[in-house]
């Protein structure tokens, strides 16, 4: 083992500013059954360690997966080289912080065996075969995290976090009169393996199997400018693609965002408040300490349509004179961090929900949303409709396939004319910059009075 302390004297030169350890443990089970076959399974254990050392205003970072004193003292050195001058004063270390949880973990997905994960696995196979026999390919993917880690800072923190991960993923191919379509649905969050319940785990595989029946009988999807309504269910991945990377300092404060330079001013409808809050209990993006031991925190983003921050990390926030807000993330040990969303939201507002779908006469309901491309210097989007229904004279009327939703973040964000009181969850796995994090997004029922809708033409 290594003294932290030595470690961050030996790299922190005379031009450094700031300087952490980063110490990584991640046990994880990785389940992947397609169509009866089982594609992988993986039990392991991954460990490393991570210096970074912060000059103005450059990141100098390396990692290793040894342990010993001598070799950690000697990537140091390696480091403390970018950081010229007499060496930088470090603060003493206090007594290990542990983060706390206002919730538990009942069962640790590492004390329930393999055999039991895969006997799960199988079982929600079973259930879609059961449920559909248009069915062509099932996937189903489990994956469970423990990620222990441990935090010291020149500013003298040290810390420590315990983060578990549970996800079950299903993903269909049906196919009939040689029509193929696919549907997909994921689960999971900040849990023990008690979350999956028998409820649970038949209604994953319910509404996939109802999302995948519908479009293999719906019809093509409107063409044009039409309402959209975004149902509570998508999720928020709107506000999260088409919005939220906009808003992370690395882009927002070095001009590769559409918000550049507009903080104060009005950005969106003054229905519509944005806030990101890694602290929301068992939420996918939810943490006790960001990866830079920062204490997470509400940040609000955008308060009645008034752009108030951007999310930090600890470079940008010293670099432009800031306060991090608690967002540097990685995904491991071998990466540095880097300004990422943790769980992003469109506050509820004060609609009711079937008020808002009756008020349209001629658009698309929006319930899930598929992948999609964001162009965060300009703003434009384009996303795929991966569950949607044609609204007819403010009812819900035949279920579309093969549709597309473009625009622009700015504009359909000052658009929005209703807001729903109910709230949904998503989940996913964020990339950047060739790292994925865990993350949430949610959003309430939204109203865009025009929006393009695209879908395949037809002869």
């Amino acid at each position: 083992m290594f003294d932290n302390e030595k470690v961050l004297k030996a790299m922190m030169g005379g031009e450094a500013v700031y300087g952490d350890i980063f110490v990584e443990e991640k046990t994880y089970t990785h389940i992947h059954l397609e169509s009866g076959r089982m594609e992988k399974l993986e039990k392991s254990t991954d460990k490393g360690i991570g210096l970074r050392v912060i000059t103005p205003w450059k990141t100098y970072y390396g990692s290793t997966n040894r342990f010993d004193g001598e070799h950690i003292i000697e990537m140091a050195g390696e480091l403390a080289k970018f950081s010229h001058g007499k060496p930088e004063t470090v603060a003493a270390a206090g007594a290990r912080v542990n983060a706390a949880y206002p919730f538990s973990i009942r069962v640790a997905p590492g004390d329930v065996s393999v055999e039991e994960k895969i006997a799960m696995v199988r079982h929600v196979e079973s259930l879609v075969k059961k449920m559909e026999p248009r069915v062509r390919q099932v996937r189903v993917i489990y994956r469970d995290t423990c990620q222990k880690v441990e935090i010291c800072t020149s500013e003298g923190k040290d810390l420590g976090d315990t983060r578990t991960q549970v996800v079950l993923s299903l993903l269909l191919v049906g196919e009939e009169g040689g029509e193929i379509q696919t549907a997909y649905e994921a689960v999971g969050g900040f849990y023990g393996y008690e979350f999956f319940t028998t409820e649970v785990v038949e209604d994953l595989a319910a509404r996939t199997v109802k999302r995948l029946a519908g479009l293999l009988s719906a019809r093509e999807a409107p063409m044009g400018t039409k309402t959209v309504v975004l149902s509570s269910e998508a999720g928020g991945t709107m506000i999260h693609e088409a919005v939220g990377h906009g808003l992370e300092a690395d882009l927002a404060m070095e001009g590769l965002s559409c918000y550049k330079g507009m903080i104060g001013e009005s950005i969106a409808s003054p229905l519509i408040s944005v806030v990101d809050d890694g602290t929301v209990p068992n939420l996918r993006g939810t943490y006790g300490f960001d990866d830079e031991g920062v204490t997470p925190e509400r940040t609000i983003l955008v308060d009645n349509g008034v752009l108030k921050n951007f999310l930090f990390d600890r470079f940008h926030a010293l670099k432009y004179g800031m306060a991090s807000t608690g967002n540097g993330r990685r995904e491991s040990y071998r990466f540095k961090p880097i300004p990422r969303m943790s769980n992003t939201m469109i506050l509820p507002g004060r609609d009711d929900p079937s008020q808002i779908i009756s008020s349209v006469d001629d658009g698309v309901l929006v319930v899930k949303m598929g992948g999609g491309q964001v162009d965060t210097v300009r703003g434009d989007f384009v996303f795929e409709i991966s569950e949607g229904y044609v609204i007819e004279k403010g009812h819900v009327g035949d279920m579309v396939k093969n549709a597309t939703m473009m625009g622009n973040g700015l504009k359909v964000l000052r658009e929005i004319d209703m807001v729903g009181s109910d709230i949904g969850y998503g989940i996913g796995t964020c990339g950047k910059d060739g790292q994925g994090v865990p993350v949430s997004d949610a959003q309430p029922t939204l109203r865009i009075p025009e929006i393009v809708v695209g879908g395949r033409a037809t002869d």
